[in-house]
């Protein structure tokens, strides 16, 4: 018989309300903005002042969950570690190109922390844009008319980009047990995150 796994305490409840909300409002954005460009969605849901009302406000809601997160000393912690890249990181990289077995990695892998940070740049783009649209006055028509190309492809761009990390968690159920509970196996951590040195939680 196995014994029982030792548990490791990889994300607090603060850091997984703060995903759990952001990925909401995202899918929210990303499903009314699919009604608003695409005619046969449109169609079926109407009331289209609703649906751009409840996407403006989610859009503009998407970085409370972050800023309030900030309170949290561990994802403060955390969001230090996506925001620098190491040696390892380009060691991890390197052995994702040749599908090498043994990859380095801390807490987070390199592919991890560029998710973060193309996440974190795009919400701001996004925002941004989307304030320019929403509130003309702000800027001249030539400037609008930008925001909203830029706006609209960044949009389809995060779209994909969110299905690939669906994708990607929906491959590792550990990982996504990690983000439900908070807790991982130290046998997961020590294969996946061989350099991080996590507090046990037996």
């Amino acid at each position: 018989m196995r014994p029982p796994a030792e548990l490791l305490l990889r994300f607090t409840r603060a850091e997984r309300w703060v995903h759990r909300t952001t990925a909401a409002l995202t899918g929210v954005c990303l499903a009314t903005a699919a009604c608003l460009y695409l005619a046969p969605l449109a169609e079926l849901v109407g009331n289209r002042r609703l649906v751009v009302t409840v996407h403006v406000w989610c859009g503009l809601a998407l970085p409370v969950p972050l800023l309030l997160g900030l309170a949290s000393r561990a994802l403060r912690a955390d969001a230090a570690r996506l925001s620098r890249f190491t040696p390892a990181d380009r060691d991890w990289l390197r052995a994702v190109r040749r599908r090498a077995p043994h990859r380095p990695a801390g807490k987070f892998n390199a592919g991890q922390k560029l998710y973060a940070q193309w996440t974190l740049g795009s919400m701001l783009v996004i925002v941004g844009t989307g304030l320019l649209m929403w509130l003309p006055r702000l800027a001249p028509s030539s400037w609008r008319t930008g925001a909203t190309f830029v706006h609209d492809w960044l949009a389809a761009a995060i779209a994909v980009v969110v299905v690939g990390h669906v994708r990607m968690a929906w491959r590792d159920p550990e990982a996504r047990l990690g983000m439900r509970t908070g807790l991982v196996e130290r046998r997961w951590a020590e294969r996946e995150h061989p350099r991080w040195r996590p507090v046990s939680r037996e």
